[in-house]
């Protein structure tokens, strides 16, 4: 039987550890060119980097976020609420055109533009 796998695995003897990166739900509270403010039933350490996926009307982006500030907004019965300060890091400026087309056609149909 041939080894389908283009590389060798090697076993660990010790131990070797990772994280796996999921995305979760969350809700945004405000957005700037420069972040989010955002809820989330998990809480987020401070200064840690994660990838955020926001949509924005009809477009996607993904963005990498650093937590600024992060708290308990709300506790009822056995859920947590947290809310988080996310600042944007190095978004390219096409990220960030559509972030702020985004706000802009939210703020002209709130004005009833």
């Amino acid at each position: 039987m041939s080894d389908k796998r283009q590389a060798e695995r090697v076993p660990m003897l010790g131990e070797l550890y990772g994280e796996v990166m999921v995305f979760q739900p969350m809700l945004v509270r405000d957005i700037s060119r420069g972040g989010v403010t955002v809820e989330t039933r998990f809480p987020l350490q401070i200064d840690s980097l994660h990838d955020v996926r926001l949509t924005l009307g009809d477009r996607s982006v993904i963005l990498k976020g650093r937590v600024v500030h992060s708290h308990i907004s709300d506790v009822d019965q056995d859920i947590v609420v947290y809310r988080t300060g996310l600042e944007f890091v190095e978004p390219s400026s096409a990220v960030i055109g559509a972030v702020v087309e985004f706000i802009e056609s939210v703020k002209a149909h709130r004005s009833g533009m």
